[in-house]
């Protein structure tokens, strides 16, 4: 049912008036594509506070829901809550992904006790279709008290440079910038059209749902070339997916961890790339898009140049999330992956499908300071130059105890491989990983750490 009081379409040729909340539908939506439910359905005498309906982006199915400002502040009412709730239930029915774009003043005071059952109702919906399908979160203005905890629900938040989201409902502490820096914001975009144009190259990257697969896009070769010594996240990533379109998450949150989307040979694929000190933000940003990935059964690539953990129980939860998720893995160490971050997110502990190693990488039991100091401290005996001894012993036990090759004698990797023929054995891993398999004990869910 289309409602000419809200919403523009192709279709009808009609010239109908827009509202904020239908402008944006019609600014996601592939064109003509959106069909409207329950738009006549009224609020206090007028149009309910939300625009919601079904259509496509990028021809992929999803669900759609858009706050209105322009009606009331877009507050919500038990109206508005009956039409958003029905989008989760076609979800669920269809199998496809919603995308919610909040914009709200907060409830309609006047409806008191309706107010809290109508968000805990939407609440409730969230949280059971989680990990069925996908769900994006648009913040595009004022998504404060339980709005927020609905929107920051989501597998993805993307919000405008006018966009709030905080617990306070004066939404101090809520914008964009500060939700980023909280890892409660994965795309902080500089305006309205960057926010719609997020989803929109998000949305393709994505399965329908949780038993479905991605969208197969045309191969692309990588925009550059992958030299030997170069252990910079980004141009790694670069350097080995398709076309070099990384979509990245989080960028100002975890910093020594780097999360995102990209495609290999037109699939998608998660990748993470772990450098540094593994601080106790990175941790919980790694295992929280692990877990997404694993949700939707996204192989997930990882890239290991790290040496330790700043935090054990943000550790504990990463390794957790690594060695639960039954996506295919496939691991890199392109440069250091000593002891528990080996253990963690590269080796058997991790669950790792296959690990490879460049062929200057570090791998080892113990930090090569402590490892050398251990096996050959007799030999620091009586010399004149301990200082300087001391750093030749760390550098011999490098080269030695802890290099690839060693690591590859002793099956702590299956392969040691060249920096530019890594994509090529990535490509053929994926493809030997694409039939995979698992069974897992009967329980409800790990106690993962939070």
């Amino acid at each position: 049912m289309m409602d000419v009081g809200h919403a523009e379409t192709a279709q009808n040729g009609l010239n109908i008036a827009k509202t904020k909340g239908s402008s944006r539908i019609v600014s996601l939506l592939d064109n003509g594509s959106f069909h409207e439910i329950d738009g006549l359905a009224t609020s206090h005498g007028g149009y309910a506070e939300v625009v919601a309906g079904y259509g496509r982006v990028d021809g992929c199915p999803v669900c759609v829901f858009s706050q209105n400002s322009d009606i009331s502040g877009g507050a919500m009412s038990k109206a508005q809550a009956s039409k958003i709730k029905k989008i989760y239930q076609l979800a669920v029915k269809t199998g496809i992904p919603v995308v919610g774009i909040f914009d709200s003043a907060g409830g309609r005071l006047d409806e008191a006790g309706d107010i809290l059952d109508a968000y805990g109702e939407i609440l409730l919906q969230a949280n059971n279709l989680s990990g069925v399908v996908p769900q994006i979160s648009l913040v595009m203005g004022p998504c404060t008290g339980t709005s927020a905890m609905i929107a920051a629900g989501a597998d993805v938040v993307v919000m405008s440079d006018k966009g709030e989201l905080t617990i306070a409902t004066n939404g101090e502490g809520g914008s964009a910038k500060e939700a980023a820096a909280m890892g409660l914001c994965h795309i902080a975009a500089e305006d309205e059209a960057q926010a719609i144009d997020a989803v929109r190259r998000l949305l393709p990257m994505l399965p329908s749902n949780n038993v479905s697969s991605p969208m197969l896009c045309e191969a692309a070769a990588p925009s550059e070339s992958l030299l030997s010594g170069e252990n910079n996240p980004e141009k790694i990533i670069s350097a080995l997916c398709d076309g070099g379109e990384f979509l990245e998450l989080s960028k100002n949150f975890g910093v020594s961890a780097v999360t995102g989307f990209v495609r290999f040979d037109g699939m998608t694929a998660g990748i993470t790339a772990f450098s540094g000190v593994i601080d106790s933000d990175s941790c919980s940003k790694a295992a929280r898009f692990l877990r997404f990935c694993d949700s939707f059964s996204i192989p997930v690539l990882t890239l290991v140049d790290a040496e330790k953990f700043e935090s054990l129980r943000e550790a504990s939860k990463l390794s957790s999330a690594y060695s639960e998720a039954t996506t295919a893995k496939i691991t890199v160490v392109t440069g250091l992956a000593y002891g528990p971050v080996y253990i963690a997110v590269a080796g058997r502990g991790a669950n790792s499908d296959l690990t490879m190693a460049w062929p200057d990488a570090c791998v080892s039991a113990v930090a090569p300071e402590t490892g050398a100091i251990f096996l050959w401290n007799d030999r620091l005996a009586g010399s004149e130059h301990p200082v300087e001894d001391r750093k030749k012993l760390i550098e011999e036990y490098k080269k030695t105890e802890a290099s690839a090759q060693k690591a590859a004698q002793a099956g702590m990797i299956e392969a040691v491989v060249a920096p530019e023929k890594t994509r090529e054995e990535i490509l053929a891993g994926l493809d030997m990983l694409s039939g995979k398999r698992v069974s897992t004990l009967p329980k409800k869910h790990a106690n993962i750490q939070l």
